[in-house]
């Protein structure tokens, strides 16, 4: 299933208004986790999937980066990315599924937060694999496996409102899940650990880091609730390297 949730003109606007969207890099909570596992971008070709509004492509030219590509499926998202972003970006709109890039076209691939979007993470690494050289770094976020298991990812609540905990079911049936997000159903595809790691390794890269990234210290006495994500993880971010 190709979604494109993100042209959708309600959820559109209400995904507009985080701070991850208004504030770029500085609003994403895992930005500095996701940030250390990064290549250096110095004269390299930087593929984006799922670059959204091209806050990590701007990063990539910001800091080096010889060329950068960013594909996302939303209009309405590389609309907004080529008014404030760099013109040395190339944007192009296609669903990630959809990519086919020659061989050896990239020296670095990078994703944030798009691939629990798609079902079947085995063809992502088969076409990443066929357009990064060998050596090449393939750096990526998703949501947790935890965090997408149940469906819903929203806690349990007592008869008062509290916060009991937060479930994890069906952990192993991996497929489509409706999720609430921002007041919007959306389909996502929960994945398991095993999932993410072996499809890596089967498809001839190496891992390099794996971390859970937890709020920063700033955000836990900041932002309402944001304790409560400790409780959770809620991403996961991987870093690998092609053999």
């Amino acid at each position: 299933m190709k979604q494109n949730k993100y042209d959708d003109k309600v959820f559109f606007e209400k995904y507009s208004k985080m701070d991850r969207s208004t504030k770029g890099l500085a609003g994403a909570g895992e930005w500095k986790t996701l940030q250390k596992l990064l290549p250096d971008f110095k004269d390299k070709r930087i593929l984006d999937l799922g670059c959204g509004f091209g806050w990590h492509c701007q990063y990539a030219i910001e800091h080096g980066a010889k060329a950068v590509t960013g594909v996302d499926i939303s209009e309405k998202m590389l609309t907004v990315a080529k008014e404030k972003t760099d013109s040395k970006i190339r944007y192009i709109q296609m669903p990630i599924e959809d990519i086919a890039f020659d061989e050896n076209s990239f020296d670095a691939v990078i994703s944030s937060l798009a691939f629990h979007y798609i079902e079947s993470f085995e063809q992502i690494v088969e076409k990443v694999n066929g357009c990064l050289i060998p050596d090449g770094d393939f750096v990526f976020s998703v949501e947790h496996p935890i965090f997408t298991a149940y469906g819903n990812q929203d806690w349990h609540y007592d008869e008062n409102g509290n916060i009991l905990h937060f479930p994890v079911d069906n952990y192993f049936y991996e497929g489509e899940r409706t999720a609430n997000f921002l007041g919007e159903e959306v389909i996502k595809y929960h994945k398991t650990l095993t999932t993410y790691l072996n499809s890596l390794i089967q498809g001839s890269f190496e891992l390099t880091g794996i971390v859970e990234p937890q709020p920063p210290e700033y955000l836990l006495h900041t932002v309402k609730g944001m304790e409560d994500e400790l409780r959770r993880p809620m991403m996961l971010i991987v870093s690998a390297k092609k053999n």
